[in-house]
């Protein structure tokens, strides 16, 4: 065997690629926005190890053909030997220091930190991630390197070696975005459509006739859904709608179309608004349409705050349109969800418009996570909200959410990012906290749109542009959540927020994507009730704060 397949096969490491290996580890160390077990945080070391011993070779390839220079063996080695040393000792420090800032983290955000020595775990199952991504590439090398050999019977060497690669990337590309990923599509969408036909222990179909799924109901309650059922069957009851307001109660409307109701979103959105016709929806105080995560997920606590707002008085509507988890939904099939969003809201829109001015019930809006993304598509602007609703709530927009974009690159100068004022505040006003819903001090109107988005909620902040760009939230003062040391690194700030969203819902109420009793507090702001005050907002809190469904 020759020594050119020798050096192939060798599983002697680049030094460059190395170097640069040992610094993204040590920079995934540094603090994200979410505290990290030493398993996730081993994880994201090993990709970004990967992903540093890549632009290492790739930099030193090219470094080597434009200026053709070599070292001698014996140089060669001392730089190596003295590249290992320095790495082994800035690794452990990066260890220490990483699972010092690791505790900050939880402390800041009133959890307790885990135990230090679990984090020397993560060098181990780095090692093991990076070993499997590198003999990954190192395969897909010597499939191109083939097919270069094979190419250059026709063709130039150069240009042989550079037409395998790119075909090899292109197959590797095609591989993972079209067969590999419709296959697993196919069996997720599968996968989760059977979980779909399932029912969550203790719901049972209602009687009530203000609730879809009841025997009077336009739609079966086997169409709803898992998460359509939870929904209709959920919320207040009549005892706690007394007991919170003091008075008897309406009972509450709800009204969901699952998947399973109709063929196409044109069509659930028009059952939709049949069921509202059905149940009496447009005689009472308030509606709200809700455009849904991935799942048809409709967060309870903002549900149940509205309730309890207007003591059963109130209208809640919504529909399906897909089986997927909201992440995955994001991924592939997101325009699902502005088209859904839209569909209501206009069908909605254009019976509510028909009817009397003065017999009207207050037209809200509500999205969360993806919902944002969804619910937004049905307007142009700020004007087209003030014009069109009498309030809305959005929750943890996604950093792709387009009305959100727009406002916050339009901010009033001097304003930040994590907390920017849009025309003074005049209609849109962004809250990190209920406090922030009064500020700035000038007047608010009615109708009030509301986003809500707290500094450590990877899901706001997240961008593919984090890879090589630094965003504005991070050249800024940070947000009173978030530590700040956090910075902005090439790499390795868009892998970190990438784990930082997989648990973005395990972080406590206040923190991360958990919003908690704060959408009530926003809903009291954006459309409260006659005779309404602070210190009714202030009981209501704690118990939305409490419901989980």
């Amino acid at each position: 065997m020759g020594d050119g397949i020798r050096g192939r096969l060798s599983p002697r490491l680049d030094t460059t690629g190395s170097v640069l290996a040992t610094l993204f580890f040590c920079l995934s160390l540094t603090p994200s926005l979410l505290p990290r077990s030493w398993l996730l945080q081993g994880v994201i070391a090993g990709v970004l190890a990967a992903t540093g011993y890549l632009v290492g070779v790739v930099a030193a390839a090219l470094v080597r053909r434009l200026f053709h220079r070599s070292r001698s063996p014996v140089r060669r080695r001392l730089l190596r030997r003295v590249a290992v040393a320095l790495g082994v000792v800035l690794c452990l420090v990066s260890v220490h220091f990483g699972a010092q800032a690791q505790r900050e983290i939880y402390a800041l955000m009133g959890m307790t930190p885990p135990e230090r020595l679990g984090y020397l775990n993560v060098p181990l199952v780095a090692a093991a991630v990076f070993a499997v991504l590198l003999v990954l590439a190192r395969l897909l090398r010597r499939v191109s390197l083939a097919l270069a050999r094979l190419l250059s019977l026709w063709i130039s060497p150069a240009i042989a070696r550079l037409a395998a690669a790119a075909g090899v990337a292109v197959l590797s590309v095609s591989l993972l975005n079209g067969i590999l990923t419709e296959t697993l599509l196919e069996g997720a969408d599968a996968s989760f459509k059977t979980l779909n036909g399932e029912t969550s222990p203790g719901t049972s179909s209602p009687r009530a006739a203000t609730l879809s799924g009841s025997p009077s109901s336009l739609v079966s309650w086997a169409s709803l859904g898992l998460e359509g059922r939870d929904f209709v069957a959920g919320g207040p009851t009549e005892a706690e709608l007394l007991g919170f307001s003091g008075l008897p109660p309406e009972r509450p409307i709800r009204v969901y179309v699952g998947l399973d109701a109709a063929s196409s979103v044109r069509e659930r959105a028009a059952l939709a608004v049949r069921e509202l016709e059905r149940t009496g929806a447009f005689d009472r105080r308030v509606l709200c349409v809700i455009t849904t995560t991935g799942t048809g997920w409709v967060d309870p606590r903002p549900a149940d705050a509205l309730e309890f707002m207007y003591n059963g008085d109130t209208a809640l509507v919504s529909i399906q349109y897909s089986y997927l988890p909201s992440w995955l939904s994001f991924l592939v099939d997101r325009e699902r969800a502005r088209v859904a969003g839209r569909e209501l809201f206009n069908q909605v829109h254009d019976h509510w418009s028909r009817l009397p001015a003065g017999a009207r019930p207050a037209l809200l809006v509500f999205g969360e996570s993806l919902g944002v993304f969804g619910g937004e598509a049905a307007f142009s602007g700020d004007d087209d909200l003030r014009n069109r609703t009498d309030g809305a709530l959005f929750v943890g927009p996604p950093n792709s959410s387009a009305l959100w974009g727009e406002f916050v690159r339009g901010r009033d100068p001097g304003t930040p990012e994590v907390l920017p004022v849009y025309r003074r505040g005049e209609t849109v006003r962004f809250a990190n906290r209920t406090e922030d819903m009064a500020a700035p001090s000038w007047p608010w109107p009615f109708p009030r749109v509301v986003y809500l988005q707290h500094p450590s909620d990877p899901i706001v902040w997240w961008s593919p542009d984090l890879v090589l760009g630094r965003p504005d939230w991070l050249r800024e003062p940070r947000g009173e959540d978030v530590l700040p040391d956090i910075d902005w690194y090439p790499f390795v700030t868009f892998w970190q927020l990438t784990a930082d969203m997989v648990f973005s819902l395990d972080a406590p109420a206040g923190h991360g994507h958990d919003y908690g009793g704060e959408v009530a507090a926003a809903w009291a702001r954006i459309a409260p009730p006659s005779g309404w005050d602070d210190s009714r907002t202030r009981a209501l809190v704690p118990i939305v704060e409490s419901r989980t469904g």
